[in-house]
Formats: C-alpha cells, structure tokens, sequence
C-alpha cells in the first residue's frame, strides 16, 4: 500500500491519536494504565503511579479520553481508569512499520534488523 493510498480520514485520526502522546505525562498515563491491566486503577492510584495529580491529570485523561485510548468509570464514591484500546495502540504501531522500506531500492522485511 503506497502512502497516498491512505484515507484521509485513517491519517487523521492516526495524526490526532499520536497527538494525544504528545506529552510525556500523557505517555506516562497511559503506559501506567497498560501496565494496570483491563481493570485499570482508581484515579488516586492512577496519579500516585504515575506521578501526576490533581487538575494535571484531569487535564491529560481527557485528551486521552477524546482520542479513545482510555476510559473512566464510576463505581460508586471512586472513578476507575482503565486503557482500553490496546488494538488502537497496535494498530499506531502498524501504521508506521506496515510500510517500512516500501521506497528502498530493495526490499527489506520489517521483522529484520536493518543492515549496516
């Protein structure tokens, strides 16, 4: 698939996603929530692991929100965070690599090391 062959709507929305990680805090947000698991943390939680706290956090896990990359829930008195979009993640990733070398004068599989 050659670049151009993209959707403008799939580069965008690849474009706004990876603005959402544009920030180091926000990166660290979400990797938190990656490594909590499907159950995601309390909000406390959340922000002591990941060294972000109060408006700060609210403020990252909004953009996060809006790119649909995490989620909150009440249950009861606590707000659950959790990331829940792990095929989104993969699918960022795939979005840089599914073309790797599609230019180079020869081909070169993705999985392998590039040489020197």
């Amino acid at each position: 698939m050659k670049m151009n062959d993209l959707s403008e709507s799939e580069l965008a929305r690849a474009a706004s996603t990876f603005a959402a990680l544009g920030s180091e805090q926000r990166l660290t947000v979400l990797r938190t929530l990656v490594r909590a698991g499907p159950e995601g943390l309390t909000i406390g939680a959340l922000g002591e692991r990941a060294g972000v706290t109060g408006s700060t956090l609210t403020h990252h896990m909004k953009i996060l929100a809006q790119a649909g990359l995490v989620t909150q829930t009440r249950q009861g008195r606590q707000i659950i965070c959790a990331a829940v979009a792990y095929d989104e993640l993969r699918d960022l990733s795939n979005f840089l690599l599914n073309e790797c070398c599609a230019d180079a004068s020869c081909a070169h599989d993705p999985e392998s090391p590039p040489h020197d």
